[in-house]
């Protein structure tokens, strides 16, 4: 008892502290609202090498209301206009609709000591100037308002003031924002009629100045106390401080990914957390907010005609049914044998492991869909010769680092592109933050069983994805590799498995392909399987694929 004691306290230990080593190499990474490894890229961005770029304005959706620019210039839609503010950092949203003469929007701060803060007021149409109300202001608000008077790391602090005689008028405007907005004209406005309304006042940040023990260093060059961090509000004004947080103040929550969000982005019909938790469990009528992801482009991917039903026993293979891995392709060689399995990730696309194929063997090899018994062939069958094999430049034969390859199927028809009845894509993960260690996912394939025996039917079971590899197999567990398996090894990849899907599912049953088998350990118990981790390539199988065939968001 003694022993397990200690061995259990051991692994207590490394745990805590791989937790707080990860927790340190985020905060090192940087990470702001333009990461999308933490978040989710605005409309008129999309995500290139783990940064949100600026969209081309023909990138976005043509559909949606005119809007007017600052500089008087007519865009299509918000998204267009966004996307060249977001180039060029000038012209910012005024109204919607067409432009007019009379149209204007000009902010400015009253009653200040200095030209950075005071009260928020408006003029609205070359009309008189009206304040901003305190009800309903917050943070948010108040970045957005600095951000649109010229400072771009926004506000240091905000608070309500009682109007003075100068201040007080018959009304006031409410705003509320997203927080990302660059102006204020941007946020959802109401006029109110102020009865001992308190008014908004800022302090926008000017200066930088070298951060005290106390205070939290934010990625911008702002500095806020500690306690402020991980609240689920940006006081940054970058997100910085909401992206890397083990845990989470003031009622906000905690997404998988260690961000931190407003209590009042649950179940608001819009989701923030990259898995969707914040939309889970949620009554049927909730108010919604404006929805800025309804620009977004909808790519349908990781979504079985016939969901695996939640067995709570864990076997050692479970025969699959039809339309329950409508992704798995199995990959046959000139033998007729299943050499390799592989995943449907869109378009004529197969993914797999570079050690599965060789460039010389093209002309061998065909891909199987709709594949469950290697013996027994249905309708639902179909199969397609490679057009195409693209392995990773850098791939290492002898240490397995970076063995992902690409396949392009051969086109059955122009213009429709490789479909199958029953054929699903598998979403591909743009983030590593999506899925942590412990995650239950699962696994499939053709490969032997626990006795060596060959198996004919695509089998299937539950893994637990594991972080202590490094510890297990050292000097030849790189970068850009997962580890996956049970404790007992009682479910594991075997031969035959190689190039198949580890298939981690969000919290709204999306399906995702985390992993593509690559060292199969066969149940050996304390060696769980290696597999690729396929978030670490989003952009190299996206500059192969075109990022709209496997984007399911930041297209």
């Amino acid at each position: 008892m003694k022993l397990l004691s200690v061995l259990g306290l051991n692994l207590c230990l490394s745990l805590i502290l791989a937790q707080k080593f990860l927790h340190f190499i985020c905060r090192i990474l940087n990470y702001t609202q333009n990461s999308c490894e933490k978040v989710f890229c605005l409309p008129w961005q999309r995500c290139v090498g783990g940064s949100c770029m600026c969209k081309i304005p023909y990138q976005c959706p043509r559909n949606g209301t005119s809007v007017c620019s600052t500089d008087k210039k007519t865009f299509q839609n918000y998204c267009q206009l966004k996307s060249l503010e977001c180039q060029r950092n000038r012209g910012k949203f005024m109204n919607r609709g067409n432009c007019n003469p009379q149209d204007s929007f000009h902010l400015s701060l009253a009653s200040g000591n200095t030209s950075s803060e005071g009260i928020v007021e408006a003029e609205i149409n070359h009309g008189q100037k009206i304040f901003y109300c305190g009800r309903g202001w917050g943070m948010k608000e108040a970045n957005v308002a600095c951000r649109n008077l010229g400072f771009p790391e926004g506000a240091d602090s905000t608070e309500l003031v009682e109007p003075d005689g100068v201040s007080r008028t018959l009304e006031c405007l409410s705003a509320n924002c997203r927080g990302t907005e660059t102006s204020l004209a941007e946020c959802a406005v109401i006029r109110l009629v102020p009865r001992n309304e308190k008014l908004a006042k800022v302090v926008c940040h000017e200066h930088h100045r070298v951060c005290s023990p106390g205070e939290f260093f934010c990625v911008n060059g702002k500095c806020i106390p500690s306690e402020k961090t991980c609240n689920g509000i940006d006081d940054c004004g970058d997100l910085s401080d909401e992206v890397c947080c083990r845990a989470c103040r003031a009622g906000s929550f905690h997404c998988k990914s260690d961000v931190c969000i407003p209590k009042e982005y649950l179940c608001n019909n819009e989701i923030d957390c990259l898995t969707g938790e914040d939309e889970m469990g949620c009554a049927k009528d909730i108010p919604h907010r404006k929805k800025i992801k309804m620009l977004l482009p909808q790519l349908h991917c990781g979504v079985a005609n016939s969901r695996v039903s939640r067995r709570k026993r864990i076997v050692g293979g479970i025969n699959a049914q039809m339309g329950e891995f409508p992704w798995q392709v199995a990959i046959r060689d000139q033998t007729g044998r299943i050499n390799c399995g592989g995943v449907y990730i869109g378009g004529c696309w197969v993914l797999t492991a570079a050690h599965c194929i060789r460039q010389s063997h093209l002309k061998t090899y065909r891909i199987y869909t709709g594949l469950l018994s290697a013996v027994i062939m249905t309708g639902q069958i179909d199969t397609y010769p490679i057009d195409k094999i693209i392995i990773h430049e850098n791939y290492n034969s002898e240490t397995s680092e970076n063995g992902i390859a690409l396949l392009k199927m051969v086109e059955k028809r122009i213009h429709f592109a490789c479909s199958s009845p029953g054929l699903v894509p598998l979403c591909v993960p743009w983030s590593k933050y999506m899925f942590k260690d412990g995650h239950r996912c699962q696994v499939a394939g053709w490969g032997l069983d626990e006795g060596s025996r060959r198996q004919f039917n695509l089998k299937w079971g539950y893994v637990s994805l594991m972080g202590n590899c490094s510890d297990i197999y050292r000097e030849r567990f790189f970068e850009g590799m997962e580890c996956a398996g049970t404790h007992d090894g009682s479910v594991d990849a075997c031969q035959g498995d190689s190039g198949g899907p580890l298939i981690c599912f969000d919290s709204r049953n999306i399906g995702y392909v985390w992993g593509i088998v690559s060292r199969e350990r066969c149940g050996k118990r304390g060696h769980p399987s290696i597999y690729i981790k396929v978030a670490n390539y989003f952009d190299w199988i996206g500059h192969h694929t075109g990022f709209s065939v496997i984007s399911r968001h930041n297209v």
